[in-house]
């Protein structure tokens, strides 16, 4: 039985908790793609800020009349500038200038900021990032009050990694909220544009196929005129159609059971009424003898049509395939034909002893006595089959020398009832057709004329047994 209630995926599995991780996921990764170049700039800041109080520092040396302070003021001023000695090179005046001890400490790295690249920013500045302890480093830039000037100080790494993982967690922290505010805008968006939509698309998709002769459960489309408005104008003709088809199969499938009742009721008098005629043409009356074999013709078309409409009826009983000689079948063909009693007829039959196939024997076998019937219904007096193996299965073909097809009848020629050939029911060929495609396969008109018609079946690869 059919569920007509949607299931719905619980929350944490929704299109839209989905969407909602993504989009924070995307947000921080665009965040962290902004953050390398962004600490490797907030360290450039610093370092400059560094160096320019470094060079503000040097101006009490140079109001000093010998360029020398007392310590206390020196220590205040490297103090200020956060370095531990500052050495500048200006090239208005004789000497350098210099705060701080004669022996400088030990260095553990030296940076040139005037010779630093995008690149090599962004790797110090992580470097700076990942090093743990208090590193002593050499700074080496242009002083920011005048770039004549050459500022070298020596510094402590620990306050500036210190303002540098304030300066993360500031942005962190800043990202976090427009990646919180930004998922929130999409989430609300594509809910209200996308997934709601498509969960009422979803639900009258269900609501359709729990019951699908309901014409209340066709899909109203709104007026949107995007991608989801035409998946709902799509979906809205696919049910209408579906819907009339349903009816209609169902009306069809209501009429053609009455159809076979009657046929086989009428096959049964039909039969009765062919041994009256058969014992009415052994009469000596020769008038009766005149019309008898017009009433056997007569009755023996209303039997094959009463036949063939049965046959019609079973067209779609499931195959069972079995492996068998494609030459045998086309013998047993010709035996339920009554071919070897009828001497004016030849069928010739040329396929190669050793294809084997495999198909349902019964269904084949009716598919190729409905085109033989029909050929020699027709008028044809020789009936050919032939077969081989094909790239992705074997072709069978079935031609005749009778006078062809009429134009009318080939542009309607596997339609049910449609007569082919003068004289036959219009279901041989329908049959046909029904019966191979259950196969896989097909059967389609090569060629006719007044030199006879032409037949090929295809049976797919897949259906057919290794020789």
């Amino acid at each position: 039985m059919i569920e007509s209630k949607l299931r719905l995926p619980p929350p944490t599995r929704s299109l839209s908790a989905r969407l909602l991780v993504l989009t924070i996921f995307f947000v921080m990764v665009a965040e962290v793609l902004i953050y390398a170049p962004s600490i490797a700039r907030y360290r450039k800041m610093y370092l400059d800020e560094r160096i320019g109080a470094s060079h503000l520092a040097t101006l009490a040396l140079e109001a000093a009349p010998d360029h020398k302070v007392s310590a206390e003021l020196e220590a205040e001023l490297l103090a200020h500038a956060g370095v531990r000695t500052i050495e500048l090179r200006n090239p208005g005046l004789a000497k350098q200038l210099m705060l701080g001890p004669a022996v400088p400490p030990t260095l553990d790295s030296v940076f040139d900021l005037r010779e630093g690249t995008f690149v090599s920013l962004i790797a110090d500045a992580l470097v700076a990032l990942g090093r743990g302890g208090d590193r002593v480093i050499h700074v080496t830039g242009q002083s920011p009050k005048d770039s004549r000037v050459i500022v070298e100080v020596v510094m402590d790494e620990a306050p500036m990694r210190a303002a540098m993982v304030d300066f993360s967690e500031r942005i962190l922290a800043l990202s976090l909220v427009i990646s919180v505010i930004t998922a929130a805008l999409v989430y609300a968006s594509l809910r209200l544009l996308m997934v709601n939509p498509m969960r009422r698309l979803t639900e009258a998709i269900a609501m359709f196929r729990a019951d699908p002769e309901n014409a209340s459960a066709v899909i109203v489309p709104g007026t949107r005129t995007d991608e989801i408005g035409v998946a709902q104008r799509a979906l809205r003709d696919m049910q209408t159609r579906l819907l009339l088809a349903l009816h209609e199969r169902a009306r069809m499938a209501a009429l053609g059971a009455a159809v076979t009742r009657i046929s086989h009721d009428l096959r049964n008098i039909l039969t009765t009424a062919r041994l009256v005629s058969d014992r009415i043409a052994r009469l000596d009356d020769p008038e009766v003898r005149r019309m008898a074999p017009t009433l056997v013709s007569s009755i023996d078309r209303a039997v094959t049509l009463c036949v063939d409409t049965v046959e019609f009826a079973r067209a779609e009983k499931p195959i069972n395939p079995t492996q068998f000689a494609l030459r045998d079948l086309a013998e047993d063909v010709a035996r339920s034909l009554g071919l070897a009693m009828r001497t004016e007829l030849a069928w010739q039959n040329e396929i190669p002893e050793t294809l084997a196939i495999e198909a349902d024997r019964d269904q084949l076998f009716r598919v190729l006595a409905n085109l033989a019937a029909n050929a020699f219904e027709a008028g044809a007096k020789r009936v050919r089959l032939s077969a081989a193996r094909i790239a992705g299965g074997v072709s069978i073909g079935l031609a005749d020398d009778g006078p062809g097809l009429p134009p009318r009848a080939r542009e309607r020629l596997f339609e049910p009832f449609a007569p082919g050939r003068p004289g036959g029911s219009g279901l041989g060929l329908a049959i046909a057709r029904e019966l191979m495609r259950a196969h896989d396969g097909d059967v389609a008109l090569e060629s006719t004329g007044a030199e006879g018609t032409v037949f090929k079946l295809f049976l797919p690869e897949r259906r057919l047994a290794a020789e």
